[in-house]
């Protein structure tokens, strides 16, 4: 890793031609579909020779374009960025400051396991989706990882890179039979069962036609069965482990993922319970990530078994049992009828835990050390009532709301939760300047923001 240390230009791996020739042939592909008479006619112009020699040079275009492509690719890693060069005749220079990278997560997709290769997505703040290098090799893609995450924290790049290579301990790991059960068990998938099934059947009864049902059916069934089919592969073989780094989640059936939970950044745990999972006593756990879109740390896994993982994301923060949580005064009912009941909050030393949902529950823990501004909100119909909403800004842009609360009650926990928010905050700066010794530069700093 010397040359990214010297801020010297590296190339993708040599395989990338191969991915990037597709562009040309997409194009060609696209017009093809966009306008099939079109192309029928011009395809129907050209004799067997014609046609031969046009899908060479086809062929050739392709494949020098893909070499092209990949030639003019170049990136760099200095002290301060990584430097990435694109283009031959339109040059484009893209510059990602390393105190802006949040997370950096290794996929391997199918094909690319077969030739050695894996693809680098960085998570950004302010960059709407993430920013990738692909390909690398296996082996350049997790230390280029390590590199990146050292300088981002202002540690020493060797030092990451054998954190990196040390051993993950195994701490949850999702069966093949729960993860399929879960997902039939989700009322959207019934939803779209009985649609793709309700739907045909009222189409015939009305019309009589063949056609016209099997055009309906057919997208109907793909659907629900392609999406339950996507999230099942997608979360195949789900492992979540504890590492120097943080915790790393592995999944994925044919494109493998490898993603990092950074530590300190995490802004909300939440616990999601699906009506058909509360018999099971399954959960879903969530993750509020300050500069990351990765938002899920277990697709389903016993409640007992996610307690503890939720108090290693979030040291001293315990979920509240139902019973800890204090409902909504029973006028509520006059402002949300039935549903005013799933509405609950409790307030512990460490954290606020906010219920929300009568079928789908949800529950969101928030330590007061990422409660970043508190708000007390109150509608007209709330203000006859005297009632009032309480929410939870936090770092990662989002807001949790507490609904339903007694006005007064509601005042009080603004002025308290602030109280809680300042002293928290203010120990936590305390504990960073403590812990790590002024050589050490600003490593425990990245990785304490909130």
């Amino acid at each position: 890793m010397g040359a990214g240390q010297d801020g010297g230009e590296r190339r993708l791996h040599p395989v990338t031609p191969l991915r990037r020739a597709w562009a040309p042939l997409a194009v060609i592909v696209g017009w093809a579909v966009h306008d099939p008479d079109q192309a029928h006619r011009q395809l129907s112009r050209l004799t067997p020779g014609m046609l031969g020699l046009a899908l060479a040079v086809l062929l050739l275009a392709a494949a020098v374009y893909g070499v092209v492509s990949w030639w003019y690719t170049r990136y760099a890693v200095t002290d301060e960025e990584l430097r990435i060069r694109t283009g031959l005749f339109f040059r484009r220079t893209a510059h990602i400051r390393l105190e802006r990278i949040q997370a950096v997560d290794v996929t391997r997709p199918l094909l690319g396991r077969l030739a050695g290769v894996a693809k680098l997505k960085l998570d950004v703040i302010g960059a709407r989706k993430k920013d990738e290098l692909a390909f690398l090799g296996e082996t350049e893609a997790r230390a280029l990882r390590a590199e990146l995450l050292a300088r981002a924290a202002g540690a020493a790049p060797g030092a990451a890179h054998e954190a990196d290579k040390a051993p993950a301990r195994q701490l949850v790991r999702v069966p093949w039979g729960v993860l399929a059960a879960s997902l039939l068990l989700l009322v959207p998938t019934w939803a779209k069962l009985a649609a793709s099934l309700v739907v045909p059947v009222l189409l015939w009864l009305l019309t009589h036609q063949p056609w016209p049902v099997l055009a309906t059916a057919v997208p109907l069934v793909g659907g629900a069965v392609t999406s339950t089919v996507q999230r099942f592969v997608g979360a195949c073989d789900w492992t979540l482990s504890e590492s120097p780094d943080g915790l790393r989640i592995d999944r994925g059936l044919l494109d493998r993922t490898h993603e990092t939970v950074p530590p300190g950044r995490v802004q909300t745990v939440r616990l999601v319970q699906p009506l058909l999972w509360r018999p099971l006593g399954w959960v879903r756990v969530e993750l509020d990530v300050a500069g990351s879109s990765n938002s899920l740390l277990l697709p389903v896994v016993p409640r007992h078994i996610a307690e503890p993982v939720v108090a290693r994301v979030l040291p001293g923060v315990t979920p509240s049992a139902d019973t800890e949580l204090l409902r909504p005064p029973r006028r509520a009912r006059w402002c949300l009828p039935l549903w005013w009941r799933g509405q609950g909050i409790a307030v512990t030393d460490t954290a606020v835990a906010v219920r929300s949902g009568l079928l789908h529950r949800r529950l969101a823990l928030v330590p007061h050390g990422k409660v970043q501004s508190v708000r007390l909100t109150q509608g007209p119909w709330q203000r006859v009532w005297q009632l009032a909403a309480l929410r939870l800004d936090t770092g990662a842009n989002r807001t949790v709301t507490a609904r339903l609360r007694d006005a007064e009650e509601a005042a009080g926990l603004l002025r308290a939760q602030a109280v809680r928010s300042r002293t928290a905050c203010r120990a936590a700066r305390q504990d960073d300047r403590t812990a790590q010794p002024p050589e050490s530069g600003t490593a425990g700093d990245g990785l304490g923001q909130r």
